[in-house]
């Protein structure tokens, strides 16, 4: 009590006013009220976590699974070719994050089966040993073997959606037409090549599922006629990291090179990401403001209850701004409340989605994700301090902002008309 005592006034009257009075219906239908809004507030702010935090979560999964095919950081030889990629490959190596480096051929190309089956694809050169060490392609391998992928075997590996759609299975054929390299420099129309299925992968992202195919790079630079490969990727120790070691190796690799990292690579996706998630914050918020604004009403009912004592107060010397302090401590502490408990529910919540939606998947008989759809059957989460910071303090400072136009009205309170009728 001791520590109660010590408090200024505008403090021991604005918590008394947030606890129900025994005096009267009114007193208690108020706190009741009170209480509401600062559910509403809560239970705002826990949706908000828990909503971005599974955003987060879906987010880092899909950048993961594409990660794993694309590498950190990608160094293009402005010349064309790299045919002297180990002395590249070595100097980049010597930078202390750089864990592993590849080179690698792409080509745009047309694949064909059956005759009717034609679905367009990127197609890179790689060196199955040294491809392990930048991707995880190699471990993503559901159907034969990447190893398969020898000098002069014409062997090629599939993405699992693109090996469906083209209707193959290892050992069958499969026609290559380019548009660019010896296949079609005559000027007609490009020729096939011929290519022995020998695996079939699988990243759990579409466009790669769908899109993409690997062959071997010596296979790859005969079709581009091409003296080396065209660059290198790199896989770094700290995948955050890697814009940072893209630009340092920028400055220090010999020679005239493009260096790009993952985040470059697919720079429109990740920038819709953002605006994503900065919209959905914005729309969640609103019910945040929805519920912290309830609080005017609330503070303009106890204005409106408590006029006598706002006129006694004024009569024994309070000034208004500390009658709008009083209103502003009330309303403050609802808004507060109502944060701790809603981010305190909020964590939890999010912290436990890998449990609580099995459970709510199992009870309603249903599950949210399909495995066939979606390539993820479980719901992600991702917990984000500097989100859940971000979260608390704008519910506070609602909370503040609706507090601003009652405290202001119950300063103007003259005492006499307060008390005329009392």
């Amino acid at each position: 009590m001791s520590i109660f005592n010590n408090l200024p006034f505008e403090w021991l009257v604005g918590l008394r006013y947030t606890r129900a009075g025994k005096r009267s219906g009114r007193n208690s239908f108020i706190s009741f009220i009170s209480l509401i809004s600062m559910s509403g507030i809560g239970l705002g702010v826990a949706a908000l976590i828990v909503v971005l935090s599974v955003y987060n979560g879906f987010q880092k999964v899909v950048t993961e699974r594409m990660v794993s095919v694309l590498g950190h950081v990608e160094a293009y030889d402005m010349r064309g070719a790299m045919p002297d990629w180990q002395a590249v490959a070595r100097q980049a190596k010597q930078h202390p994050e750089v864990r592993g480096a590849a080179p690698f051929v792409e080509l745009q190309a047309m694949l064909v089966h059956g005759g009717d089956n034609l679905r367009p694809a990127i197609v890179r050169g790689v060196l199955p040993e040294l491809e392990g060490t930048v991707s995880e392609v190699t471990r993503q391998v559901k159907q034969g073997s990447f190893n398969e992928l020898k000098p002069g075997s014409f062997n090629i590996v599939l993405g699992a959606e693109l090996a469906k759609a083209l209707e193959v299975k290892i050992g069958d054929k499969v026609g290559m037409a380019l548009a660019q390299g010896a296949m079609a420099s005559s000027g007609a129309a490009p020729a096939m090549r011929s290519f022995t299925v020998a695996g079939v992968f699988e990243a759990g992202h579409n466009e790669f599922d769908s899109g993409l195919a690997f062959i071997s790079l010596e296979d790859g630079q005969q079709l581009l006629q091409t003296p080396g490969p065209m660059a290198l990727r790199m896989r770094v120790a700290d995948l955050q990291r890697a814009p940072q070691v893209a630009f340092e190796l920028r400055q220090t690799l010999n020679g005239d090179f493009m260096v790009r990292d993952w985040t470059k690579v697919n720079a429109t996706w990740f920038a819709a990401v953002r605006m994503q998630k900065q919209m959905m914050f914005i729309i969640l918020t609103l019910i945040v403001a929805v519920a912290a604004f309830n609080l005017v009403a609330t503070l303009v009912m106890t204005v409106t209850d408590k006029q006598a004592d706002i006129a006694i107060l004024r009569t024994l010397g309070a000034s208004p701004r500390a009658i709008m302090k009083i209103f502003v401590v009330q309303g403050s502490m609802v808004g507060v409340l109502g944060t701790v408990f809603g981010v305190a529910g909020g964590v939890l919540l999010a912290a436990n989605v890998d449990v609580i939606v099995p459970f709510i998947e199992q009870v309603l008989g249903f599950k949210f994700l399909s495995k066939e759809i979606y390539f993820i059957s479980a719901v992600p989460s991702e917990l984000s301090w500097p989100d859940v910071a971000v979260i608390g303090v704008t519910a506070v400072a609602l909370s503040l902002v609706a507090t601003l136009y009652p405290s202001w009205a119950a300063a103007r309170v003259k005492p006499a008309d307060a008390l005329r009728y009392e």
